[in-house]
């Protein structure tokens, strides 16, 4: 077949490394050829050794919307602890150069990583340009040659369901993953595709990843979920347990977590999700994941996340209540983008954030992770040198460093999105009475956006489509179209205005949460809309 640009060929490429294993003694290379290669091996040696060791390297087809290709994959076992190889992947005739590799040392607790995310390009259209994001990617492992892999935040690609755009983030880690482990994380873009790719028509989203799960089945680790391995997987490094979590399958995967977490011994417990727990976009949700797999995410003490292309660290998170300490809940860390990929200006700092930075100018960030015992040092980096943040994790003192201490309220107050309502809410606060939670939905309402109609004894709401009717001392609203909805109690006069119990939100498909440490409600929903009225 006619191949395309950056197409399969005879010589080995696509070639990364990732752990797949005990990192003290495996590793495993993966690479791409054309068809007609039908064998592949590793030829590898220890550093100052001439002795040569051979491990056979199985292959399967990739089919895909361009090309058909033969994925490779070794797994190198029996290698020595703390110990730098070189190695050359491909087949008898068309071999790669030589590349190396360092293994884990002994029971090691001291080790730096990186993270990254976000850094997914779409253009020129059929040669995705990611050399951006390949000189900082350099440049960041040459001032850091101590960086023993890369762990991603997700949205490697801009489609991952066309081989071009797999083409095309290869070609940016020419240089860095044949001799740096790549454990990808799933963001949707890398399970998005096009009917008509080039006109962008027909947008889907694959369940399971399978241009991903293809290409990687024989990198990662095959121990996550029965329906979702590959794009699920999990792997230790030193004192630390990782989880790489995919944006598929959430009951599913929530299960697997809470085994594969509860199995660990390790001091530290880290995941990657793409989607943010604690975004900062004014059109988010996290419905997938909460309440959905809240039990395997709060196992956590850090889980690493993108897809809004923006900084945030939050205060230690458990049951919807923020803390102080690391061991009352779990730290998300929300990377930013390695791409030069600015979010647009539809981020703002939550209640949830210890600390945050927009990221709306073209600079590239990444986060810079070192563990040291029961200690753990996260910076994140600007492409410019500007350090965004640094904190530092402390298990021995259960602290985080800089000091920072989670809010708390002596009146109550209403959050959506994780925002304040601020001065609309000042003489309004949410009241419980008789055990029953009650907000003023007019305020709330009229905050986001939608419509209110105040009428003596009644107001009229309308957000998300949706439209109901609430009256004082009635426990039965009414919707638009004349359906009445039960009320767990009747609404009530209060502070001027007509407060409705806090059930009465699931009317506009919204769920509702009280923290009690930190006294606020949050209303949250799954949409992404901005629900704001139009100017007739």
């Amino acid at each position: 077949m006619e191949k395309p640009i950056r197409g399969s060929a005879l010589m080995p490429d696509h070639i990364m490394l990732s752990i797949n294993g005990n990192p003290e003694t495996e590793i495993a290379v993966t690479w791409r050829t054309c068809t007609d290669i039908t064998s592949g091996y590793v030829l590898y040696r220890e550093e100052n050794s001439s002795d040569i060791m051979r491990c056979d390297a199985p292959h399967h087809p990739f089919i895909s919307d361009i090309d058909e290709s033969h994925i490779f994959s070794a797994h190198l076992s029996g290698l020595k602890p703390d110990t730098k190889y070189y190695y050359t992947c491909g087949s008898d005739e068309y071999r790669s150069e030589e590349y190396s590799f360092s293994t884990a040392q002994k029971n090691v607790t001291k080790f730096k990583f990186i993270c990254v995310s976000d850094q997914q390009k779409g253009h020129p259209f059929e040669c995705p340009d990611y050399s951006y994001f390949q000189n900082f990617i350099k440049k960041v492992l040459k001032e850091n040659p101590d960086t023993r892999f890369i762990l991603t935040g997700g949205d490697n690609t801009d489609c991952g369901q066309h081989e071009q755009q797999w083409n095309g983030a290869f070609s940016g880690l020419v240089g860095i993953c044949e001799s740096t482990p790549l454990m990808m994380a799933l963001g949707n873009h890398d399970n998005r595709g096009f009917k008509d790719y080039k006109n962008g028509i027909g947008r889907y989203y694959a369940e399971p990843a399978e241009f991903f799960n293809t290409q990687f089945s024989g990198a990662y680790p095959d121990n996550g979920p029965d329906n979702w391995k590959t794009e699920c997987y999990s792997f230790d490094y030193g004192n630390a347990h990782f989880c790489v979590i995919g944006i598929n399958g959430p009951e599913e995967v929530n299960e697997w977590l809470i085994n594969d977490l509860d199995a660990t011994d390790k001091t530290w417990k880290i995941g990657a999700y793409h989607f943010p727990i604690c975004y900062s976009g004014t059109d988010c949700g996290n419905y997938d994941a909460y309440p959905v797999m809240t039990e395997g995410f709060e196992k956590h003490d850090i889980i690493f996340s993108g897809h809004e292309h923006n900084f945030a660290r939050s205060f230690p998170l458990k049951n919807e209540n923020l803390y102080d300490k690391p061991s009352q809940g779990t730290i998300h860390y929300m990377l930013g983008n390695s791409g030069g990929n600015p979010p647009g200006s539809r981020t703002i700092s939550k209640v949830w954030h210890a600390a945050f930075y927009p990221q709306e100018v073209p600079n590239a960030m990444v986060a810079i992770v070192e563990v040291d015992g029961n200690k753990i040092t996260l910076t994140s980096v600007l492409d410019d040198g500007r350090i965004v943040d640094s904190c530092t994790v402390d298990k021995d003192k259960d602290e985080i460093t800089p000091y920072a201490l989670a809010p708390t309220f002596n009146r109550t107050r209403m959050m959506f999105k994780g925002a304040d309502l601020g001065l609309c809410q000042v003489t309004t606060p949410p009241v419980n009475k008789d055990g029953v939670w009650y907000a003023a939905f007019a305020v709330l309402i009229g905050y986001i956006g939608g419509q209110v109609i105040k009428e003596e004894g009644k107001v009229t709401l309308s957000v998300y489509d949706k439209t109901a009717t609430f009256t004082k001392n009635s426990d039965i609203a009414v919707t638009s179209d004349g359906k009445e909805i039960q009320l767990p109690a009747k609404v009530i006069r209060e502070n001027g205005q007509l407060y409705i119990p806090c059930d009465g939100c699931k009317i506009f498909d919204m769920r509702w949460a009280y923290a009690d440490r930190n006294n606020f409600i949050s209303f949250e929903i799954e949409s992404e809309d901005h629900p704001i009225t139009a100017q007739p």
